[in-house]
């Protein structure tokens, strides 16, 4: 699909967006209802992450109220209910037909740079561009990190990061071993656990939350309670909560609570967390009891929160039981695993990604490669981000949030460009008496 039908011929634009998923998308919206001249690059295909790296069964893990891009909220029958994978391309494809943004596919951006004339120069796979302003909406989340360990595994075992799980027949016949608990882990284990294959999961340090709590999905107090309007400069962790793995749960069938302990009790095999693999034998840490019973204590501090927040209002809402753990670690947990012994015939890493801004020239990142900005407004002029997790708020690189990100963007842009035109009008003004001189 190439939105795109007309082209300048210098291929020069007033604002370039480098991205076309939903945040690209979004500052798209705002800049097409100001009028301003742009393009959206982007290097596969619209929505691309969502249509080529989830897998089958992936649904969001919040509710679909919370899906509101701008100028388009979620307006179907299942509101509390939670889109599946094929449910979330149709919305986003929506959106673009309902505005028609100006994007051309198949346009990887592979340096970005600013002449001394303060312009920026983009090179990419299909040619050069440049632009005035320029919005990197890329997200944050750019190179599968697979561990070097990896290299070590038998020939025989299949590896794959989670981004390219697709389901349980994708892969061999046999034990699996899961290697991460963040979201995709907790919930690639769940979707290989229901599908009865015997699966081996090392679990970390991410924490949990209920689905629902005193009547409501947590989601709906939390919005209630104004967390997701929390920017981050305020959040007690400041920008350190960027670093922090999100809490497990899952939106499948209606959504509900993920409980590895209640795996353990149907036959998952829970280790601590994967340390190493030598000769065909992986080793895990200690910790499991803890990282379990951490786990547990950030699901039930939410919980806390959420009743002092029901009593200070004197809202009405159901009392309910806290949860009580259904199963302990034993003392013998194992500390390694013979993989081709244990028949483990495939591995899935799902430890994350990592960002990649390599391609950018600019003298905006911190030594951890990354960039310093206020709500995405960078130290170079005309620059800037959208999309990255806790960029402002909670919900910055979330279908919930990204709409207040790109007005704030919108507006930003609208101003520099102000500004821009009336230092180019003042700088003829002060050159027309010497040019008539001259002349």
């Amino acid at each position: 699909m190439n939105l795109l039908t007309t082209q300048d011929p210098d291929r020069h634009y007033a604002v370039l967006i480098i991205g076309g998923g939903q945040a690209g998308l979004s500052i798209s919206y705002y800049l097409k209802q100001e009028g301003i001249d742009h393009l959206v690059l982007e290097k596969n295909r619209i929505g691309h992450a969502w249509r080529n790296e989830r897998w089958d069964t992936f649904c969001l893990v919040t509710p679909n109220w919370q899906c509101t891009l701008p100028g388009f909220p979620y307006n179907g029958d299942d509101p509390y209910g939670f889109m599946k994978k094929d449910d979330i391309v149709a919305y986003i494809d929506a959106f673009v037909a309902s505005f028609q943004p100006p994007v051309q596919e198949g346009v990887a951006v592979t340096r970005l740079h600013r002449d001394a004339d303060g312009v920026y120069r983009l090179e990419t796979t299909q040619g050069n561009y440049s632009a005035d302003q320029v919005v990197i909406a890329v997200g944050g989340y750019h190179l599968p990190v697979v561990p070097r360990v990896a290299e070590k595994l038998p020939a025989g075992i299949v590896q794959i990061h989670s981004s390219d799980y697709l389901n349980p027949q994708s892969l061999p016949a046999g034990e699996v071993l899961v290697v991460g608990t963040g979201q995709s882990g907790c919930q690639i284990a769940e979707d290989l656990h229901l599908a009865g294959r015997r699966v081996h999961l090392c679990v970390g340090d991410a924490p949990r939350v209920a689905r629902t709590y005193r009547g409501k999905d947590v989601v709906e107090w939390l919005d209630k309670m104004k967390y997701y309007d929390l920017p981050v400069d305020r959040h007690p962790l400041g920008t350190g909560v960027r670093e922090k793995t999100n809490h497990y749960v899952t939106g499948r069938d209606g959504g509900r609570d993920i409980d590895l302990r209640k795996f353990a009790l149907e036959g998952m095999q829970l280790y601590g967390r994967f340390e190493g693999l030598d000769d065909g034998v992986a080793s895990f840490g200690p910790g499991l009891a803890g990282y379990l019973d951490g786990a547990d204590a950030v699901s039930e501090s939410i919980k806390d929160s959420i009743d002092k927040f029901i009593e200070a209002n004197g809202i009405a809402a159901p009392t309910e039981a806290r949860y009580v753990p259904v199963w302990q670690p034993p003392a013998d947990i194992p500390s390694s695993l013979d993989l081709q012994g244990s028949n483990i015939s495939a591995v899935v890493w799902c430890v994350g990604f990592r960002t990649d801004f390599s391609w950018i020239e600019e003298a905006i990142f911190d030594g951890r490669g990354y960039p310093g900005h206020e709500r995405g407004v960078t130290g170079a002029p005309g620059l800037y981000f959208l999309g990255l997790p806790w960029q402002y708020t909670w919900g910055s690189g979330r279908f919930s949030g990204i709409a207040r990100d790109a007005q704030y963007l919108s507006e930003h842009i609208v101003a520099h460009r102000g500004r821009r035109q009336d230092a180019v009008g003042s700088a003829r003004t002060t050159m027309s008496p010497s040019m008539s001189q001259a002349a």
